[in-house]
């Protein structure tokens, strides 16, 4: 039984509760309950020293949020609009409270499927990008649509007939957009408002002391900088290459280039490695071209690559293992790639030279070349999308755990994690999947 110090009254929008401090305290420092408790804890009587508050709010939600607190389960009750709740929950800073409580976190080894999304776009999705916040954004064609962490649909991203080739989040309020350039200017990146899809800043980039309409491609970026691979001018005058913008400034701070190979014009993913203060970059070529795919590292700091591979033919000269996506495991000191035969590789960063494969989980090649690879990292996880099914690994030689398969056998064109979710982008429908884990039963 709670001591009479410990009791608390709360009068919301004409009903009282009659609870403990020391459940409030369960909210966190950090919510709209932490100013009612000291420095140790401990509760702080109001004006009149009754223990007793007022708050103008709706008190059916304000029921169910002290439930959740109390046990740690979400019970929504059906007259309650779910929608109120997670508003509520906003203003006493509890969201993360009911997130926890609706799912577990993120095991790509207890995946469900939780729902499909579906919009009413004109062209199909063709990127998906998972927010910090369990949200996501998705582009088809020229517009981009956003989501919240409810899944609810915020004021799309229209941008007048550009294609959107990359989508990037900077925090969980912005995004930024890289697009193809259209006859009589646009293109380039923006940063835009996930709540109200307006632009807040456009880049440019400047090419001997000229502002360039430009193409960005593959994005990434790191706590302070932004890096967009980007094509400007024309065959006579041009400067391709990977530029850099100050997320703070939104001026351009930097641009690397190469004068011969495509390493740097023709990226198709960019990722920024923390750890080691290095760019990867990553540029895959068909086997028809007469260039191999490369991989490389450039260091931020000289300007220069550090590291280096090309995929290169079979000992035989007859096949190579051609690359349709990579991703780094800083970690693991290794770079993986995957090609089309869905064998794995594991580059050495500490040897370039040193290449592992494993063995292909495909007896033939993939039904036809458009079909989409991806790869995604996860908290010691590794995931590979190919056709309707993405694959799990796990464990020191990344052996297959499980398969996560789509109901309706349409192959997946994308994927990405983040906010304790997977969002799968099939390459028809214009939907979206949503995969969550499943909360673990409180014993």
């Amino acid at each position: 039984m709670a001591n009479q110090k410990d009791r608390v009254k709360f009068n919301v929008g004409g009903k009282t509760f009659d609870t403990t401090a020391t459940t409030f305290a369960v909210a966190g420092r950090n919510s709209f309950f932490g100013a009612l408790f000291d420095e140790n804890w401990n509760l702080q009587p109001d004006s009149s020293n009754s223990n007793e508050y007022f708050i103008n709010r709706d008190p059916d939600c304000f029921g169910v949020l002290l439930n959740l607190l109390r046990t740690g389960k979400l019970y929504i009750p059906s007259n309650i609009p779910e929608k109120l709740i997670y508003d509520e929950a906003l203003f006493y800073g509890l969201l993360d409270h009911v997130r926890s409580a609706k799912w577990g976190p993120f095991n790509g080894n207890r995946l469900r499927l939780s729902q499909s999304i579906r919009n009413y776009a004109a062209d199909v999705g063709t990127v998906i990008r998972a927010g910090p916040h369990g949200g996501c954004c998705v582009a088809h064609g020229n517009v981009v649509h956003v989501y919240d962490w409810m899944l609810e649909e915020h004021p799309p991203v229209n941008l007048d007939f550009q294609k959107v080739n990359d989508v990037g989040w900077i925090d969980e309020e912005t995004f930024v957009v890289g697009a193809s350039e259209r006859r009589g200017g646009g293109g380039g990146l923006g940063l835009f408002s996930a709540s109200t899809g307006e632009l807040r800043h456009r880049f440019q980039v400047t090419c001997w002391d000229q502002v360039k309409g430009y193409v960005a491609g593959a994005l990434c970026s790191s706590s302070d900088k932004i890096f967009s691979s980007c094509k400007t001018g024309n065959k006579f005058n041009y400067k391709n290459g990977i530029y850099v913008w100050d997320q703070v400034t939104g001026k351009q701070i930097d641009f690397y280039h190469e004068s011969f190979g495509q390493s740097l014009s023709n990226v198709e993913r960019l990722q920024w490695l923390q750890g080691t203060n290095c760019l990867m970059v990553a540029s895959f070529l068909p086997l028809s071209q007469e260039n191999y795919s490369l991989i490389a590292l450039w260091d931020v700091r000289v300007k220069n690559r550090v590291w280096q591979w090309f995929d290169c033919p079979s000992e035989d000269g007859s096949q190579k293992h051609q690359v349709r996506d990579v991703i780094a495991m800083e970690e693991a000191n290794s770079i993986c790639v995957v090609n089309e035969y869905e064998d794995l590789g594991f580059l050495d960063l500490r040897n370039p030279e040193k290449v592992r494969w494993g063995k292909g989980l495909r007896k033939f090649s993939m039904r036809n070349e458009q079909s989409q690879v991806k790869l995604a990292l996860h908290n010691g996880q590794l995931f590979l999308s190919m056709d309707d099914r993405i694959s799990v690994f796990c464990g020191p030689d990344w052996e297959l755990t499980s398969r996560l398969r789509r109901p309706n056998g349409a192959a997946i064109s994308d994927i990405s994690l983040g906010g304790d979710r997977l969002f799968a982008l099939p390459r028809e429908g214009n939907v979206f999947d949503v995969w969550e884990t499943p909360r673990p039963p409180l014993l």
